[in-house]
């Protein structure tokens, strides 16, 4: 008899295991297949923005965050990078402009965490086998099917071929996602121009790459620090050959000469990869019983550490509502807003790291934009507004609602002796009721049971969606379309 989960997650990377989680939390049965055996040391992503930091906060990893960012300052610190009090007053950057400052942001306490990926992996899988996510690696799907009640799935592994049936398949399996190419999504977007490169080398005289932060030159831009041996480049000559290929010390070497102008030598290469700027979006994350999240839905260049922030938010926005579906309390068509709410989040990441190359060529044209750039981010307006596209924290749902909160994910903040994020790690909704009757909790107390309702003594009242979004707002004492939200997100009126 052929085996049968609720939902087959293909990918073990970060989107993956949170969608796993996610889907865990809700009551989901899943089964994760990943095609490495073992997880991936490749070099990849060095921090995580904020919207992805508070998706992993709200399921319990605030203290693994906090755990790997202090590992992180300790390495930086004992290589000798001085950082504190230089750095302190800015919070990202654009195109390497390194102007983003925390003082013009409209919630500064919001910001990445230098957690790299290794380590954001390692905890997300602590997690998942926490919650007993059956994880089985080695495996490649070989083919799916989708039937009109759900999809059988076949995978190869060394001495262990399998089939499942499952309610849905969700592809995390990142830019050349094998199930976005079988379910026949379209993909388009713009080819590559150039080469990102990132690696950690051993460099004999790595005083000539300093001072830190990135340098553009005639050959590219590059920057050297302050994790250990960290080094970045953009080589504007065109995208490699072969990205797949071993990166090679020699490589890098001339890379690094070309692109900086100095005279060094790479002695020792530990770790490296090549990056593009090819830009891709799908025309939509759900074609029947099939998903997509993370980078098998979006690609685009590295440059500014947005995509895998991205792929969390994805992975938060899509776990609890595919839950919903499955247990039956809400209509499949709910899974309609996935698309409808993240690919315009994804356009827009797509959008602005096309316009950060476009500044950092090394043509006096995007010279003259770098400068004026420059210029514009010294008025606190455009700063923050940066800042906010940058993080994501500009991201807002349309909810059709005409208060500003609603659409937009809250961060986190005391409540009844804990935090918000510390009362929904089992997946629950809040409502925050400030009524003086309590009658929003009566309310939803009615109608169900997913939603946590806590007592609290300012206003307005607020009920929260399971991944941290604004779902409605309440005038003074007056309940008046909290029903119509409950129905939206949380109880299918049938």
């Amino acid at each position: 008899m052929i085996e049968q989960v609720d939902v087959v997650v293909v990918g073990a990377g970060p989107v993956g295991l949170l969608t796993a989680i996610e889907l865990t939390l809700g009551g989901a049965r899943v089964l994760v297949l990943e095609r490495l055996g073992a997880p991936s040391m490749a070099m990849k992503a060095f921090g995580i923005g904020p919207l992805g930091v508070e998706a992993l906060m709200r399921r319990g990893m605030a203290e693994a965050i906090a755990a790997a960012e202090a590992r992180s300052f300790a390495e930086i610190e004992q290589a000798g990078a001085v950082l504190r009090g230089r750095t302190s007053k800015f919070s990202g950057h654009f195109a390497g402009l390194s102007l983003i400052r925390k003082d013009a942001q409209k919630e500064p306490e919001r910001r990445p965490r230098p957690v790299d990926q290794q380590a954001l992996e390692a905890m997300l899988a602590e997690r998942a086998q926490a919650l007993g996510i059956e994880l089985r690696r080695a495996c490649d799907v070989a083919s799916f099917v989708q039937q009109a009640d759900g999809v059988d799935v076949e995978w190869t592994a060394p001495g262990r071929d399998g089939r499942v049936r499952c309610a849905y398949l969700v592809g995390c399996d990142g830019g050349r996602s094998l199930i976005r190419k079988m379910a026949g999504f379209d993909f388009p977007g713009t080819p590559p121009t150039l080469t990102f490169y990132q690696a950690v080398a051993d460099i004999d005289h790595p005083d000539r790459l300093l001072p830190l932060g990135w340098h553009r030159t005639s050959g590219g831009m590059f920057s050297f620090g302050p994790a250990p041996g960290r080094l970045l480049m953009l080589d504007f000559s065109g995208p490699p050959e072969d990205r797949q290929a071993p990166l090679t010390r020699q490589e890098v070497e001339a890379v690094l000469r070309r692109v900086s102008g100095a005279d060094v030598r790479v002695r020792a290469l530990e770790s490296g990869s090549r990056w593009t700027d090819h830009t891709r979006l799908v025309d939509t994350y759900r074609r029947g019983r099939v998903l997509l999240a993370g980078d098998a839905a979006h690609v685009h260049t590295p440059f500014g550490g947005q995509g895998l922030g991205l792929g969390l938010v994805d992975a938060a926005n899509l776990g609890w509502k595919l839950a919903a579906v499955i247990r039956g309390e809400m209509p499949d068509s709910l899974l309609d807003t996935y698309t409808a709410e993240r690919r315009p989040a994804a356009q827009a990441v797509l959008a602005n790291t096309l316009a950060q190359v476009a500044i950092m060529r090394p043509d006096p044209q995007a010279g003259a934009m770098r400068e004026l750039m420059a210029d514009l981010l010294q008025c606190d307006d455009v700063n923050r507004l940066i800042g906010a596209m940058t993080s994501g924290l500009a991201t807002r749902y349309d909810l059709g609602s005409e208060w500003d909160e609603v659409g937009r994910l809250v961060g986190d903040r005391p409540i009844a002796g804990a935090t918000l994020y510390e009362l929904m790690q089992d997946g629950a909704g809040v409502l925050l009721d400030a009524s003086a009757d309590g009658g929003a909790s009566r309310l939803v107390g009615a109608i169900t049971p997913r939603v946590r309702c806590i007592g609290v003594d300012t206003g307005p009242s607020t009920l929260i969606r399971p991944d941290g979004c604004v779902a409605w707002i309440g005038e003074e004492n007056s309940v008046a379309g909290l029903e119509e939200a409950l129905a939206n997100w949380f109880v299918w009126a049938r």
